[in-house]
Formats: structure tokens, C-alpha cells, sequence
């Protein structure tokens, strides 16, 4: 029993640190290409716009999505990010109540997007984080291509807008209007709608078709990024690198990551009714959500010769017919991972909050973690404390189960090693008599194995949840720590937990094999190494736990000692 039980603990050690690593492997998108870093070289924009086109095979009744092709460039100057706040005739500055957005006038393009209610650290706590960076290549392009398309090899559209600067009233809406006029006479109106404390912003394409001859194009939606690390991006070097990339939905799954370095060997296509096409990072996402109705295609390339990628969509051609007017529209979420809110969008884009394969009992957890928040406590801190004591309750039946056979092999001990004596080192007469003295005293020598096994899942659940959810990003506890998702930066959570997982050890029946009881003596040491560099808020979990198991583990072992 004892070295079963040894056993189990080492695994729930190993397990927990190679599931880590491997995630550090898969995840941790490391840079392989490293830029310069001076505002001269390091933050352009534009020094290639890529949109793509259109078969000639398409048809023109729209009801075929476009085919995959190479893509297609036109050159722009490029543009530092001082550049982009202050050139005033290029760009429209946009300030809602959860944005701060760039469009560039040449396309029409999302160049930068940052998010006031959420500061790059508590270092800077009036810097917000910038979503839509520059520094990573990163912009949000929309256009029209094909026969009748405002974007082509050779130019892309300069829109004319009535201000350069807006910002949201108390009405909670905001809509901003660019206008083209094509040679041909037909006029293109590009529309962004803001809604208040909300990131989704809706773009529409109005084409009124003054023209002799239909208008007919497509419509386009790409996010273009290099692979390098988010700036700012959390997690420690030994530990946690959080996945970057891209993601969709398919026919087969709802939720597909696209890995830069997947793409680079082969790019990724497909077509299907609804969906989405999104960039992952850390606690953010960015994605396009074309009408749910209608089939698209998506499209993930690398483009040649540079560290830039492509997620998009094109949709079916758009026909207007002569001197009629359509419109068209799409959505872009630019913002935090609320699950709640990305499951209303589309189908799976709430999946982009990626708790793992135990995804399952990680939601529940999230779910019940904020409704203590929002009802009981505001800390985020004393809302895992209360949540640890929801679990220890709900399992408390079967936990007190295995503290009765704990207790009783307490008792059961010098019978054992009178019996080891006795019999010495055969061990087929031993593990008889041990069995009959088990059966003897009601005790189950795997009873033991019970608490640790119920607990590895919640455990990794909510290491999952700590680490995916962004409500839980910069949250304060008390004193010193002020981000749970982060690590104790002094250790005390660390050392507090490692003397209690002592206590709850020396509670334990002690193993008769001499080099068992050593390892098993050492392993509050080794645990609490591991845990230093967790996060503070899943350090506070474990914590709890043991206090909690503690108590109930030393209220049983009262009443078998004393014979209730």
C-alpha cells in the first residue's frame, strides 16, 4: 500500500511537470527570425499590403466560394508606430470606451488597436495593451477584389473620410464612414461600427452601381502578423510559453490551431458555410466573422521570403447589378477572451480560450469560479479559496472514506512490521498474512490513493483555467501578491504549501522500506520546488487544499482512535 501509494505521488509530480513542458514545446512560439528592434526598422506597417483574388472559374451567382491562389502585393511605405500617431492626414484615430483604433486611409485597413481597460502591466498601469501592433507586423485588412474590385496587383484603394479623429458619445454607438468613387463611377463606402464596451466592430461594403455594366467582386478579410512574440507576452522562460497562432473552424472540428510552423511547410485552405478565421495570443484574440450563412473560403499561407503570415477569408462573388445598391458585412472582434461573448459570434471561437484536454471540467470550474466572484467576493483571491472549499466539500464523502483506511493502517502499523519480521523475505507469506490482518482490521491498502487521484484533475483543470482566462490577468489578492496568474515573486505561497503537504504527509501511515520513508519524506521539498513556479492563484489552491485536508483528515482520525 505504502509504495503504491509512493508511486502515485511521483506520478501526480511527473505528470504535472511534463504536461508543462510539453506545453512549452507545442506552445511556446519562439521567434526565428529576430528583427531589429529601433523604431527606424522594428515597427512598420504597410511595407507590403497581400490580398488575394479570385478564379475566373468562379460563379458569378455567388453561390461557390472562391478558390485558393497565390497571393498578391502592392507596395506602401512603410511606417513606424510615432509615424502612425501622428501623421493626421493618413490615418483615423477612433476612441470608443474599450478601443483605441488606427485606420489607414489606403485600404482602409485596422493598423493598430489598444485596449484602455486592459494595461500592459502593473508596472504601466495608464499604458493599454496594444492588441493590433505594429511592432509584429500586425493589421487587420479588408477589401474588395475581382473583376469590379477596388484592390488589385497594383493599387489598393485611398478612402476619404469627413474627420480624422472620433470619439463615442453618450448615444453608445459610433460609425465611421470611408468613401472611394471608382473610375467606372461606382461608389464604394466602407463602414466601422462601435458599440459600447463591446470589441466587436462591424464592417460594411455599401456599393452603389452607377455605372452601365454590373459591379462584381468579392469581398476579403485577412490578419496579417509575423510570428515573433507578443510584446509583453506573460509566463515565465522555465515554465509556460502560451500558444500564438492562428485558429479556425472546419467541417471536422470546431476549434483547428494553425501553427506558424505548419503553415510555413504547407498552407492551409478550406471552405465551408459560417466559421471564423482568428490569431491567438495570450488572454487576446482577433478575428474575422463573415456572414454565417454563406460558404467562404479560408486561407493560412506564409508569405515568400519574409516572416509574415496570412489568416482570411474571401467570400463568393458579389454581384450588383446596374444602378442598384447592396451592401455586405462582416464582423472583427479585436479583444479579451470572453468566452461568453465569442460563443455568441461563432460557432467554436469561444474554443480559442484553450483549456486542454480537460476542457470539460475546466468550464464548469471557470463557471463556478466567477459566480463566486460576482456574488460572494470581488477577490479573485478569496474566490479560489471558496471554490477549493466547494471541491473539498463535494468530495468530501469519498475523502473521509480514505481517511478511515488511512487512519486504520496508522493502527495497523506494528502488526505490520511484526509480520515483516516474522516472515522476512518471503514475501508470498507476507503479503497473505498482511491481507488477512487488512481484512481483519477493515482497512484498504489502496484507500489511500483516493484523495490524490480525485485531485489531479481539478488540479490540472484549474491550472488550465489560471492560465487561460483573462479575467484572472493582473487580478490582486492581498499584500504583496497583485497577479494571481503570475508567480508568488517572494515564494512565500510556495513555502507555506510545501509545510503544509508536510503535515498532510506526517498524517500518513510511514513506509516500512527505509528508502521509501526517506523519498516520501523529501517529497514536500520536491513539490515545493515545482510549485515556485506556478501561478500565485493555483499555489493558493493547493494550499487550501491541504489546510482543509488537514482538518478533515485529523477530525476522522479522532473518531477511529476513539472508536466511533
Amino acid at each position: 500500500m505504502n509504495y503504491k501509494r509512493l508511486v502515485l505521488g511521483f506520478g501526480l509530480l511527473v505528470t504535472i511537470y511534463m504536461m508543462l513542458l510539453a506545453w512549452n514545446e507545442d506552445y511556446g512560439q519562439q521567434s526565428r527570425s529576430q528583427k531589429p528592434t529601433n523604431d527606424n526598422t522594428a515597427s512598420q506597417y504597410g511595407n507590403e499590403s497581400t490580398i488575394s483574388t479570385i478564379p475566373q472559374s468562379t460563379s458569378v451567382n455567388g453561390e461557390e466560394a472562391p478558390d485558393f491562389i497565390p497571393e498578391i502585393a502592392v507596395s506602401i511605405s512603410p511606417k513606424t508606430q510615432s509615424q502612425i500617431q501622428s501623421d493626421q492626414d493618413r490615418f483615423i484615430y477612433i476612441t470608443t470606451d474599450v478601443l483605441q483604433v488606427t485606420i489607414d486611409k489606403i485600404g482602409g485597413d485596422i493598423v493598430s488597436v489598444s485596449l484602455p481597460d486592459y494595461p500592459v502591466s502593473l508596472d504601466m498601469p495608464d499604458k493599454p495593451f496594444s492588441l493590433v501592433d505594429p511592432m509584429n507586423d500586425y493589421s487587420a485588412q479588408t477589401g474588395l477584389i475581382g473583376p469590379s474590385g477596388t484592390d488589385t496587383r497594383e493599387s489598393r484603394p485611398t478612402f476619404s473620410s469627413q474627420l480624422n479623429n472620433y470619439t463615442m458619445d453618450n448615444s453608445g454607438t459610433l460609425s465611421v464612414e470611408l468613401a472611394f468613387e471608382q473610375k467606372s463611377g461606382a461608389r464604394i463606402v466602407k463602414e466601422f461600427n462601435f458599440t459600447a464596451s463591446d470589441y466587436l466592430i462591424d464592417i460594411i461594403y455599401r456599393i452603389q452601381n452607377s455605372t452601365d455594366q454590373d459591379w462584381s467582386g468579392a469581398i476579403y478579410g485577412q490578419i496579417k502578423r509575423d510570428s515573433r512574440k507578443p510584446q509583453g507576452l506573460t509566463g515565465n522562460a522555465m515554465m509556460m510559453q502560451p500558444f500564438v497562432g492562428g485558429a479556425t473552424r472546419t467541417e471536422e472540428t470546431s476549434y483547428n490551431k494553425l501553427e506558424f510552423d505548419e503553415i510555413e511547410e504547407s498552407s492551409f485552405t478550406a471552405t465551408y458555410i459560417g466559421g471564423y478565421m482568428a490569431l491567438v495570443q495570450h488572454y487576446f484574440v482577433s478575428a474575422f466573422v463573415p456572414d454565417p450563412l454563406v460558404k467562404h473560403n479560408y486561407q493560412a499561407r506564409k508569405l515568400s521570403g519574409k516572416d509574415t503570415f496570412i489568416f482570411g477569408f474571401t467570400s463568393p462573388l458579389w454581384v450588383v447589378p446596374v444602378g442598384a445598391q447592396d451592401s455586405q458585412a462582416m464582423g472583427f472582434y479585436v479583444g479579451p477572451k470572453d468566452q461568453y461573448r465569442l460563443r455568441e459570434l461563432a460557432d467554436g471561437l469561444d474554443l480559442t480560450i484553450d483549456y486542454g484536454f480537460l476542457w470539460w471540467l475546466a468550464q464548469p470550474i471557470f463557471w463556478l469560479l466567477t459566480k463566486i466572484q460576482e456574488h460572494i467576493s470581488s477577490n479573485w483571491g478569496v474566490a479560489i479559496m471558496l471554490l477549493t472549499l466547494c471541491v473539498k466539500s463535494a468530495l468530501y464523502p469519498l475523502s473521509a472514506a480514505s481517511y478511515r483506511s488511512m487512519a486504520k493502517m496508522r493502527k495497523l502499523q506494528p502488526e505490520l512490521l511484526r509480520l515483516r519480521e516474522q516472515f522476512g523475505d518471503d514475501k508470498q507469506k507476507l503479503s497473505k498474512a498482511m491481507m488477512e490482518l487488512y481484512k481483519k482490521g477493515g482497512a484498504n491498502p489502496l484507500g489511500g490513493c483516493l484523495p490524490m487521484l480525485l485531485q489531479m484533475p481539478v488540479f490540472l483543470a484549474l491550472y488550465w483555467v489560471l492560465m487561460e482566462s483573462v479575467e484572472l490577468r493582473q487580478a490582486p489578492f492581498i499584500l504583496w501578491i497583485d497577479d494571481l496568474a503570475a508567480m508568488d515573486p517572494y515564494f512565500v505561497l510556495p513555502i507555506l504549501m510545501g509545510i503544509s503537504m508536510y503535515f498532510v504527509t506526517a498524517m500518513q501511515p510511514v513506509p516500512a522500506d527505509p528508502m521509501q520513508a526517506k523519498i516520501f519524506k523529501w517529497m514536500p521539498i520536491l513539490f515545493t520546488f515545482l510549485f515556485v513556479w506556478f501561478p500565485a492563484g493555483l499555489v493558493l489552491y493547493w494550499l487550501v487544499n491541504n489546510v482543509i485536508s488537514l482538518g478533515q483528515q485529523w477530525y476522522v482520525t479522532r473518531q477511529i482512535e476513539s472508536g466511533q
